[in-house]
């Protein structure tokens, strides 16, 4: 891509400013810092390869969360027969009284399928609408709706009364 320095400058400033949050999203998707950081580094390659289109788009940043959505489903299902969920998850610092909670969910939304994690995370964490969902998966707002009540419901299962002991 040919870019002037206004382009360049642009650019710059919204991976700036979109980064942090696109790190969030990524880490809750694959629950692995490098991995994260990688479909992230990954996913601002893909956006200044086409900067232009990107900055012409009505929202820029849900542009970008659906990138890093379509670059962590492309790369499980390339690489997901050659890595391994682990039984535990790495001990953290402790950083407030919901640790042992935040770890529990995050283990258990390691163990659900990427699409499945991808419409929970971006409905329920980045609080999109379903028809937000919807067009940053390309399906059908039904189709983002049957897929978080059925994960919903694995999550559940999985889960099982560890979820009422963590919290009661």
């Amino acid at each position: 891509m040919k870019t002037n320095s206004a382009d360049e400058n642009d650019y710059v400033e919204f991976a700036t400013a979109v980064s942090g949050r696109l790190l969030n999203t990524a880490m809750l998707l694959t629950t692995d810092r490098h991995l994260a950081e990688d479909l992230v580094q990954e996913t601002l390659g893909k956006l200044y390869a086409s900067w232009r289109r990107v900055a012409k788009a009505d929202n820029p940043a849900a542009y970008a969360r659906a990138t890093l959505v379509h670059t962590y489903i492309s790369h499980r299902r390339w690489r997901g027969s050659s890595e391994y969920a682990t039984e535990f998850v790495p001990e953290r610092g402790a950083a407030g009284p919901d640790i042992p909670l935040r770890l529990t969910l995050l283990e258990s939304l390691a163990r659900l399928e990427p699409k499945e994690r991808a419409v929970l995370v971006l409905r329920y964490w980045d609080d999109l609408t379903v028809e937000q969902v919807a067009r940053e998966l390309g399906i059908s707002a039904g189709a983002v709706r049957n897929r978080a009540m059925r994960a919903l419901q694995r999550l559940r299962a999985l889960l099982g009364d560890e979820l009422h002991a963590l919290i009661g």
